[in-house]
């Protein structure tokens, strides 16, 4: 009989606290603005593979598919189905256990998912992996500690101060590119999420 590490044991138990999430503002707007952002980046050209780690429910797919990128996306629930429905390259996966081969895409795109890794410096070492030399990998994450407390959020298990992002990147081997606050206001007060452009170190 097969036993599971207590890590595992600990990851499966965590599966429960996954949910779908319908695409909402300021998450499409912000989105829109930051795909542009990256298109406009050196080197990012049409014909590259993209791979768009917690994509939901396609949002970003779709843009990347109308810029002539070739995404494939990640995700793990309900998001897959719906994504497979749409003819959308959707594989269910966890971000911080890969299934790719080394240097399998030129541009990691992680918006709001490294804040559900309960070990991001793992994850992100893991990204670095299935990148090209030189590839891009972008990152967004909510900040703590802001009127919509994100650290309270049961499902984010790594809201981190941004020296400490900066830090885990370096470490990962990426090197920043461009880093950008991202201020806006909803129901409950004001918010912040931070972005990163970051470039895969040879």
């Amino acid at each position: 009989m097969h036993h599971l590490s207590g890590l595992e044991q600990f990851i499966e138990q965590l599966r429960s606290d996954v949910y779908p999430e319908l695409p909402s503002e300021p998450h499409l707007t912000i989105t829109a603005q930051m795909i542009e952002r990256l298109l406009a980046k050196p080197g990012v050209t049409a014909g590259q593979r993209v791979l768009d780690v917690g994509c939901g429910q396609g949002l970003a797919l779709r843009r990347f598919l109308a810029a002539g990128l070739r995404p494939v996306g990640i995700a793990l629930g309900e998001d897959v189905r719906i994504c497979g429905q749409e003819g959308l390259d959707v594989r269910a996966m966890d971000q911080s256990f890969l299934d790719f081969e080394d240097g399998s895409f030129d541009i990691v795109w992680c918006r709001h998912a490294l804040e559900h890794s309960i070990f991001p410096y793992f994850t992100l070492a893991g990204f670095k992996r299935v990148l090209q030399p030189e590839g891009m990998l972008y990152v967004e994450v909510p900040a703590p500690e802001t009127s919509c407390h994100h650290e309270r959020n049961p499902n984010h298990y790594s809201v981190l101060g941004k020296s400490m992002w900066c830090s885990l990147f370096e470490r990962a081997g990426f090197a920043l590119e461009e880093e950008l606050d991202i201020n806006f206001t909803v129901p409950a007060g004001p918010d912040l999420y931070w972005s990163f452009f970051l470039r895969s170190r040879t």
